[in-house]
């Protein structure tokens, strides 16, 4: 018999999730909820987000409450008599009625080993700190912010190659292949929630515009997580002092280097990379984007804005 499921998520990651849940025989998706259309682009026209797309595209009836705590629609949900109500980056906060209402609970598909981050922006803090693993936790929802039980976990190595991005998309499908090895499990009762330890909680607070300023006096391997993980937004910024004012540069792609100059200071640049001074080693940027312009490599860049040793960033 499968599982009547009520499916909550909103971008990419989630999407992910849904689309392997309506592949799986064990799960029958009853209905999404999913944040309402927000208005993107030049033109502020509304548009769907990847879940609902997903959801449209399997008839799956859609709801988009504009607060999860609204009484109708917690009523509609109720009316729909899950058994689970499974949850991926919803982007809301569920009210302890809406966690009560499924035999089997809620559970969520977070973005870290919990319960190391916990909170908004897991990966890019994962990357910021440099860590070398991370990975995926499915947890039992209660009403705090990711301190419910859990109930399995996967890991994956951080690649010197990844960004925010890459890792986003690898920790998606880890976490929907997750989701339909747990589910069955779960549900018979195999493996029973198992409370988070007091110990190694940390958090992981959402990613401020502001976060993607490089401090050059920082280390330079500090500053090359800065760089990988404001990929693709807010990106990580500096400025190029020119006259009459400063110009926005964003770094986009770099590389540490074991060589030594004055902070912020351009100690040379080449088609090979604009290499930067550091508080500690130096820096080769070798993707980089202009204000009001597109990605580009730094030979490109350097085509049409050449630098010279000694020229600053701050």
């Amino acid at each position: 018999m499968r599982l009547r499921t009520i499916f909550m998520g909103t971008p990419q990651l989630a999407a992910v999730s849904l689309e392997a849940l309506l592949r799986s025989p064990d799960i029958e998706i009853v209905a999404v909820v999913t944040q309402p259309d927000q208005p993107k682009g030049r033109g502020l026209k509304l548009q769907a987000s990847p879940v609902k797309e997903v959801a449209l595209g399997s008839n799956l009836p859609v709801l988009q409450p504009a607060r999860a705590r609204e009484e109708n629609h917690i009523q509609e949900l109720r009316a729909l008599n899950p058994e689970l109500i499974v949850v991926a980056a919803y982007g809301q906060i569920l009210p302890k009625t809406t966690l009560e209402i499924p035999r089997y609970g809620c559970i969520n598909v977070h973005t870290s080993l919990l319960p190391k981050y916990r909170g908004a922006a897991p990966i890019q803090w994962a990357l910021l700190n440099g860590d070398e693993i991370t990975g995926v936790t499915i947890m039992k929802m209660d009403v705090g912010m990711d301190t419910g039980p859990i109930i399995s976990t996967a890991e994956t190595p951080i690649q010197a190659s990844d960004n925010s991005e890459t890792l986003h998309d690898r920790l998606a499908m880890l976490g929907a292949e997750l989701l339909l090895k747990t589910i069955p499990d779960y549900a018979s009762e195999k493996i029973h929630p198992r409370p988070q330890p007091a110990e190694g909680v940390s958090h992981a607070p959402k990613i401020r515009k502001q976060d993607g300023l490089i401090d050059w006096k920082q280390p330079a391997r500090s500053v090359w997580n800065r760089v990988r993980a404001m990929v693709p937004w807010p990106g990580a910024f500096t400025h190029l002092r020119n006259d009459p004012k400063a110009e926005l540069l964003k770094i986009f792609q770099a590389e540490v280097l074991e060589e030594s100059g004055r902070a912020g200071e351009i100690l040379r640049a080449s088609k090979t990379g604009i290499v930067i001074g550091c508080g500690q080693g130096a820096l080769n940027v070798v993707m980089i984007q202009p204000e009001g312009s597109r990605r580009m490599t730094a030979a490109e860049f350097l085509a049409g804005h050449p630098m010279k040793p000694g020229q600053v960033l701050s």
